[in-house]
């Protein structure tokens, strides 16, 4: 069986033939005519794309085309990068200088704590105990460091600071604006984040003071760092002082209620030996009971064991006694105690309350981004504005035309 294809005038026949058979296909011409009306064109044949838009015909990027349009530009964007360039120059210039310095410290130890702890020493052996201790007054130095009150007032009188100020004849306004604004830059970190508190062995902080020149920086910064120090050993001493006259209070109220029950007491004892030598008397007993041998059931109210003659020298002997608490040695010891109370004096003694690890320290380079940097960060500014400017200008003029 086969299949032979035969085109005569236009017109295709199909023809299908096997032994003894002959059959063949007719395609109807309308149908050839319809199929041959049909161009196919080469996907080479640019009227294609001649009715596509611009912009889909032109969706690659010409590297070599933006780089020869920057280049036929040059002088623009190498004058643009040399004026921006000057600008950073001297906007670097004319700004001011900043200088750091920086102190680090830590809970006082006992060279720091020496001269306090004699103290603290002292009042124990009164039995005056304070709630005091290094990290306690190490935190309200820290408390009191960052009080913004005291920063300013610390700033409104250096003489330093309020020179630098007055420098420029300001008002009251402008003078508390700048003293508001030089202490923000007092400031004080901590070392040891929060979650990592517990894996350190002691707690460190950084204290830091920016100033225009290098030598302010460090002069305002320790002594702003004296000034707190002294705040913070004044009101420890007050705290101690005020400790000790409510230990005195305390104490002179305790023996006044303690000789008042001994005198009640006291009275007390006279009557039931009253009552007891009367007893004895009426039941004949002269002489104690165990001197003769005798037997006696004493009366727990009102004892004639001593019989009339002892209860009568005894009831002689208490009558005769001024001050009932001679005789009681836990009072006669808080009265001394008292009294070495009311001679101590503590005195203004000097005390750090910290340690430091860093001194206030000269610094040694500005802070922020050095002149150089700045101008080349500007002069890339600019190169950048400017290529930008350019082919972007190219851009609207290949649009245009």
């Amino acid at each position: 069986m086969g299949i032979n294809v035969i085109e005569t005038r236009g017109l295709f026949f199909f023809e299908s033939f096997h032994v003894g058979d002959n059959i063949k296909f007719h395609i109807m011409d309308s149908m050839l005519t319809c199929m041959t009306s049909l161009h196919i064109r080469s996907k080479d044949d640019a009227s294609i794309y001649k009715d596509f838009p611009e912009r889909d015909r032109n969706t690659e990027i010409d590297l070599l085309g933006l780089i020869s349009t920057l280049w036929k530009s040059k002088r623009i964007i190498i004058s643009t990068i040399l004026i921006f360039a000057l600008v950073g120059f001297f906007i670097s210039a004319l700004l001011t200088p900043k200088w750091t310095s920086q102190a680090e410290i830590t809970p006082a130890e006992k060279p720091q704590w020496s001269q306090l702890q004699k103290t603290l020493s002292t009042l124990q052996v009164l039995d005056v105990k304070p709630s005091l201790d290094k990290v306690e007054v190490f935190n309200l130095f820290l408390k009191k460091f960052n009080s913004e009150s005291l920063r300013e007032e610390f700033l409104a009188s250096s003489p330093l600071v309020v020179g630098k100020l007055m420098a420029s004849n300001p008002d009251a306004e402008e003078l508390r604006r700048g003293i508001v604004l030089l202490s923000g830059k007092i400031k004080a970190i901590n070392n040891t984040p929060g979650k990592s508190a517990d894996n350190v062995p002691y707690q460190s902080w950084t204290l830091s003071f920016t100033a225009p020149t290098a030598g302010e920086a460090k002069e305002i910064l320790n002594s702003y760092i004296s000034y707190i120090s002294a705040l913070v050993v004044k009101e420890t001493l007050n705290y101690l002082r005020e400790e000790v006259d409510l230990k005195k209070d305390t104490e002179r109220e305790f023996l006044a209620m303690e000789r008042e029950r001994m005198n009640t007491l006291h009275d007390i004892k006279l009557k039931r030996l009253n009552y007891s030598l009367e007893v004895a008397n009426a039941a004949g007993i002269k002489r104690p009971v165990y001197s003769n041998g005798q037997s006696v059931q004493d009366d727990p109210d009102y004892s004639i064991a001593l019989g009339a003659d002892g209860i009568a020298e005894k009831l002689k002997i208490e009558r005769s006694i001024a001050d009932v608490t001679r005789l009681n040695t836990d009072f006669r010891y808080r009265e001394h105690r008292l009294a070495e109370l009311d001679k101590l004096d503590i005195k203004d003694i000097t005390f750090t309350p910290f340690k430091y690890q860093l001194s206030p320290s000269l610094p040694t380079k500005k802070d922020g981004p050095r002149r150089v940097l700045l101008t080349i960060l500007a002069a890339l500014c600019g190169g950048v504005i400017a290529s930008a400017v350019v082919l972007v200008r190219q851009a609207l003029y290949q649009r245009n035309h």
